[in-house]
C-alpha cells in the first residue's frame, strides 16, 4: 500500500512522464511527418492558384477532398489516379452541365489555364501521404456459369 506522499510522487511522476511523451511526439509529428507527407516541397504556383480556384467555386459544397466536404459527388482525392488528366479537363472546360448517374454537376466552363491549375491541385492532392486514405475498393470477382 502506498503512503499519501509515496501516491502524489507516483502521480506527478506519471503525470510528467505522460507529458513529456506528449510534447515529444507532438514536436516529431510536426518537424518530421506533417511536411513530410504533405510534400510541401511540390507545392507550385498553379497547385496553389487550383486550390484557390477549389474554394472560390465552393467545390466543397458537393464534394470531399481528403476526407473533407459534401458526399453529393464523388470524392476527388485520388481523381487523376482513377479518371486522367482528359477526363478531368473536359468536366472542368465543359460549357453544359454534367449529369453522370443522375446528379448535375455545374458547368463552370473554367479556361484551359484555370482547369490545368485545378489538375495541377488534384494531382497534388493525390500525392500525398494519407496512410491509405481513401481505401480502394474492394472488388469481387463474378463467374459465369
Amino acid at each position: 500500500m502506498l503512503s499519501k506522499s509515496q501516491a502524489r510522487v507516483f502521480f506527478l511522476g506519471g503525470t510528467i512522464l505522460t507529458f513529456a511523451v506528449f510534447i515529444g511526439l507532438s514536436w516529431h509529428s510536426l518537424s518530421v511527418e506533417v511536411p513530410k507527407q504533405t510534400q510541401s516541397d511540390k507545392l507550385t504556383p498553379q497547385v496553389v492558384m487550383g486550390k484557390k480556384l477549389w474554394e472560390d467555386n465552393n467545390c466543397m459544397g458537393c464534394h470531399t477532398i481528403m476526407g473533407e466536404g459534401a458526399y453529393y459527388a464523388p470524392e476527388l482525392t485520388k481523381v487523376v489516379e482513377r479518371r486522367g488528366d482528359g477526363y478531368i479537363k473536359a468536366v472542368l472546360m465543359s460549357k453544359t452541365p454534367w449529369a453522370p448517374r443522375g446528379r448535375k454537376m455545374v458547368a463552370y466552363g473554367f479556361s484551359e489555364e484555370d482547369a490545368t491549375a485545378l489538375l495541377e491541385f488534384f494531382r497534388w492532392v493525390g500525392e500525398a501521404d494519407l496512410n491509405g486514405f481513401p481505401a480502394k475498393p474492394k472488388y469481387k470477382s463474378v463467374q459465369n456459369n
